[in-house]
């Protein structure tokens, strides 16, 4: 446990930082470019990037690469320096080559994600998209720097680097609320606003990699082209990522039809589409980004290494701490979400080009969206177990499982429930896939190491729910007595939030002391003695 929270730690100031710059950056570009035709276009381009890198090179990094590295690190003899060159030298040429066939068919690429579009929305979207597909490149070299930093124990700068990429969008952000005169208005932005938007974009993330790539040197890495690339095993590797290929595809081919089925609801209902489920899911990926991935970078190449000695016992324990201290924070977390997502959404997006209205509708995706918070990191988590052991055919096979199910029940709620309404069924449908893909994933993974202390799991979850409802239950009030006064205002968001969500963390903490649940214990603890030192 100490040694997740300590690294915990370090991964997680980094990245609550990051994720609040990523609050003010989401924040200004909503407030910049809206949820309607221009924030749908925007958003769509946005994520095209980040789609071919999981297809490319983001879901390869957690199952395949980083084992690989870990095991040249112990075996080669000169520590794996020049297999991770070799690594690096394909990187650069592979991401290169695709940035550049992307862009060209970025029309192509913008209408398998959308529902039909026509006119300025689709110009909007195709333009940025050309101006954002070139960090696919810089998104996988700095993604692989990062995996080596990781192998190395070196976890602060690939928390910390994202920082730099929402500075430099909430920059892009104000400079266009400062100098466009289109506004959210798609039949009236210019090329020049677009190329803010996008080349802006691209900048960020051109930041972040340069960051990464520096800190990397700093620890001794030289990168020296290395065009040996057979010696990079690329046949193990291809084997190996060949069912993490068809997992990342699974996923995204599920993605694909939420991403149509949500800008097809925005083209019934503007403001209830593609851009609400977008930020709602941003919101979400708050406390899970802050303490499950920080966990998980900390728990994949220890589990890697204890799997390499024979020691199941050891993959158990990591899994098992590793559950629990997550579960501490995601537990209220949830809770919280699902009772001050409208509180939270009015105060981050009821500005510039967004009504109150339409800030309150993401508020209530994010509600629905706080169901999921658990299950999905608990799912997360599994798949690190498999991964520890090179399996990446189990989670593929699990992936076509969820996709059939998240599909399934997406078309049901698009094809049923009124438009304004279809983006909350698509994220109610997420809670129900990563609900029943993390009781099959448990079952699985406690068969491949011979139990995950299940029982001790199940005990912990337990008191952290009875120590979370009164805090959940307190918000409510706070919410309710303010709401009936005075409405659902910026100022009364913000006294909900700091009355109902600030008292009811305290609360939490509190309640948690009383009943010596550790994991609670051991974080204010280390907080403590960090203070106590500084």
């Amino acid at each position: 446990m100490s040694r997740v929270l300590r690294a915990g730690a370090i991964m997680a100031a980094g990245t609550l930082v990051s994720r609040v710059t990523g609050f003010l950056r989401t924040a200004v570009l909503a407030a910049a470019i809206g949820t309607a035709a221009l924030g749908d276009a925007y958003n769509v381009a946005y994520t095209i990037p980040l789609i071919l890198f999981d297809l490319l090179i983001g879901g390869v990094l957690s199952s395949v690469i980083v084992p690989m590295i870990v095991r040249a690190q112990r075996n080669d003899p000169d520590g794996g320096r020049a297999y991770e060159q070799r690594l690096m030298t394909l990187a650069i040429l592979a991401l290169t080559a695709v940035a550049v066939l992307a862009v060209a068919l970025a029309p192509q690429i913008v209408d398998l994600y959308t529902d039909d579009w026509t006119g300025p929305k689709r110009e909007a979207a195709v333009t940025l998209a050309r101006f954002i597909l070139p960090q696919i490149a810089f998104f996988g070299i700095g993604a692989l720097a990062g995996a080596i930093l990781n192998t190395r124990d070196r976890f602060a700068a690939p928390m910390w680097a994202p920082v730099l990429n929402n500075l430099v969008m909430i920059a892009v952000g104000l400079l266009y609320l400062v100098v466009s005169d289109a506004g959210s208005a798609v039949e009236e932005v210019t090329r020049s606003d677009l190329a803010l938007l996008g080349l802006g974009t691209t900048a960020g993330i051109v930041v972040q990699c340069l960051a990464l790539v520096i800190s990397l040197h700093r620890v001794g890495f030289r990168f020296r082209p290395r065009f040996d690339l057979r010696n990079a095993g690329l046949g193990e590797m291809g084997r190996t990522a060949t069912w993490t290929f068809a997992y990342v595809g699974i996923s995204q081919a599920s993605f694909w039809v939420t991403t149509k089925l949500a800008t097809g609801a925005g083209d019934m209902a503007p403001g209830a589409g593609n851009a609400a489920y977008s930020y709602a899911w941003q919101l979400f990926q708050l406390p899970y980004g802050i303490i499950a991935v920080s966990v998980i970078t900390a728990m994949l190449p220890r589990m890697s290494r204890s799997v390499a000695d024979g020691q199941y016992d050891m993959v158990r324990e990591e899994f098992s701490s590793g559950v629990r201290l997550v579960s501490s924070v995601i537990v209220p977390s949830g809770l919280l979400l699902m009772v001050l997502g409208p509180a939270l959404t009015v105060i981050i997006f009821g500005h510039g080009n967004m009504t109150t209205q339409d800030a309150i509708y993401i508020g209530n995706v994010l509600q629905v969206f706080g169901l999921a918070l658990v299950p999905f990191s608990v799912f997360q988590l599994l798949l690190r177990v498999f991964y520890s052991f090179g399996d990446t055919r189990t989670p593929a096979l699990i992936a076509l499982a969820n996709a059939a199910v998240s599909a399934g029940l997406s078309l049901l709620a698009y094809l049923t429930l009124p438009a304004e309404y279809i983006v909350m069924g698509l994220a109610f449908s997420f809670t129900v896939t990563y609900i029943a893909g993390g009781t099959i994933t448990w079952m699985l993974a406690s068969r491949r190491v011979g139990g995950l202390d299940g029982r001790r799991v199940a005990a912990s979850l337990t008191r952290m729910y009875v120590a979370a409802i009164p805090t959940a239950a307190l918000a409510l009030a706070v919410l309710w007595a303010v709401e009936t006064f005075a409405g659902l205002t910026l100022l009364s968001s913000l006294i909900i939030l700091v009355a109902g969500g600030g008292l009811g963390g305290l609360l939490y903490l509190a309640i948690s002391h009383r009943m010596r649940i550790p994991e609670i214990r051991s974080i204010v603890g280390l907080v403590a003695g960090r203070l106590g030192r500084g």
